[in-house]
């Protein structure tokens, strides 16, 4: 990367390399952008079909390849070259690794720029989910981001990771900053930790009090609830059970109490640990879902 390419993002969020305006002229229709590029890129096509039939018929393409890269030459001599790349979904994405993965300098020829390198180095970038790359004749490239989106921090063997919402990492430095997002315990968890969310959405106010859920022997979670409150959610039935919870919690204010434990295992009760060590069985009310 020349260190004149830079980018600077304008009041529409878009990123784009800062350049000096250019004069505008008054062109030959056989010389307009698209009558070019038209006919540039007629030209490529049927060299590289013509290419592919001189190898499949044993051919030597020397010739071929010449002609190409000379219609690629004229392309660059009336101005068909990268000056500009307009960047589009950027926020968590770094604007220097970004510009290394592009792999762009000013005035290289925009017919030849490897679009498929390009895509494959960009979306290895940690933040990258997708990116589309396109062109903008006769000099711009335009970058179109998708970023993941961050849902959990998870902690395995002592150390902590940012995760995406299909499990993937996605950084493991500066996770201060995602402090209030739900941590997330045990070497599948990731794997689990879309569908624990989900189970969770269904209570809402349950879940603006869950802290951490801890996955346990792989087969069920246990949830860590603000002030200190842990629930115990079964193996099969964990719905159920979360919305058991959340009526009981609405009858008797028990979250408030002084509970170290819930445990939802028992389909048709709600076992409750004091901290005390005292062992209390509430029994549903007669006609109550389980």
């Amino acid at each position: 990367m020349k260190d004149s390419v830079k980018m600077s993002a304008d009041e529409n969020g878009v990123d784009g390399i800062l350049d000096t305006p250019k004069r505008k002229s008054v062109v030959p229709v056989w010389r307009r952008p698209q009558i070019v590029a038209l006919g540039v890129s007629l030209g490529l096509v049927l060299i590289s079909s013509a290419g592919a039939w001189a190898v499949k018929s044993g051919l030597i393409a020397d010739t071929l390849v010449s002609a190409k890269w000379t219609l690629i030459k004229t392309s660059t001599d009336i101005g068909f070259t990268v000056e500009d790349v307009l960047v589009t979904g950027r926020d968590k994405s770094g604007r220097d690794e970004l510009l290394a993965a592009l792999s762009i300098a000013r005035g290289a020829p925009i017919l030849a720029y490897d679009f498929q390198g390009a895509k494959a180095r960009v979306e290895s970038l940690p933040w990258v989910l997708h990116v589309r790359i396109e062109r903008l004749l006769p000099d711009t490239l335009v970058v179109h981001l998708i970023e993941r989106r961050p849902i959990a921090l998870w902690q395995n063997q002592g150390d902590f990771a940012l995760i995406d919402e299909d499990g993937q990492v996605i950084t493991r430095e500066h996770l201060g900053r995602y402090s209030d997002l739900i941590q997330v315990v045990g070497a599948d968890a990731p794997n689990r930790v879309g569908g624990l969310l989900e189970l969770l959405e269904t209570q809402p106010e349950l879940k603006a009090q869950v802290r951490a859920a801890v996955r346990v022997g792989g087969r069920r979670w246990d949830l860590s609830l603000a002030g200190g409150v842990d629930v115990r959610l079964p193996e099969d039935g964990a719905p159920q059970a979360l919305a058991r919870l959340a009526e009981f919690e609405s009858e008797s204010g028990v979250l408030g109490r002084d509970v170290k434990v819930l445990d939802l295992r028992v389909p048709d009760r709600v076992i409750v640990r004091r901290k005390a060590g005292v062992v209390h069985k509430v029994q549903p009310k007669p006609g109550q879902q389980t």
